[in-house]
């Protein structure tokens, strides 16, 4: 999924906004006609990184970091506007003459909304944390990540309703990339000359 540093959960959330960085830039700067392959990782980067904030990440915050409990509801908010503006670009794709437009201001919103994270929550994180802490939320982010769906789900915001549709999305997310991938490859071997 992304470069990893074993064993802490900051730096592991860290690199994940390194790549959707990463990403954004690659969107924006391919043409329409190739940047579906960079739009889909992205897609596939945040429906995971952020079911695993919304299951582990947001609630130990809410609990344990009292200078950024107040921030996670903001935080959430902002994942919900993202992920309702991902759902429409997931819906136009990136061939269509409305993408670009929306893909701005859906940029520009994720990327203040992780600016943010990174200054409150997870400074307090590193902050209210022991190394072994955080390198125990390190590994149940990774299997938090394993079981995460990967296209944006609005509305599982909230941990207990995540952790009771999510799984179940994800199985539904997954047969619908392997179906994606097995047309997309099917459609390259037509176009291919014999």
């Amino acid at each position: 999924m992304t470069e990893q540093r074993a064993g802490d959960v900051v730096d592991l959330l860290l690199d994940q906004h390194r790549a959707i960085r990463r990403l954004c830039d690659e969107v924006t700067a391919t043409a329409d006609t190739q940047r579906e392959q960079a739009f889909r990782s992205l897609v596939r980067l945040l429906a995971v990184h952020e079911a695993v904030e919304e299951e582990l990440v947001h609630p130990w915050v809410k609990r344990r970091v009292e200078a950024a409990r107040s921030d996670v509801a903001d935080r959430v908010e902002e994942e919900r506007e993202v992920n309702r503006m991902l759902v429409a670009l997931d819906a136009l794709g990136p061939q269509d003459p409305a993408f670009e437009d929306l893909f701005a201001r859906f940029r520009t919103a994720l990327l203040a909304h992780a600016d943010k994270e990174e200054s409150s929550e997870f400074a307090g994180l590193r902050s209210a944390t022991r190394p072994a802490e955080r390198t125990a939320m390190a590994a149940a982010i990774r299997v938090a990540a394993s079981l995460a769906p990967t296209h944006p789900h609005p509305g599982l915001e909230t941990a207990p309703r995540a952790l009771l549709v999510g799984t179940p999305l994800a199985m539904i997310d997954r047969a619908r990339d392997l179906i994606r991938g097995a047309m997309a490859r099917r459609e390259d071997a037509s176009a291919t000359p014999s």
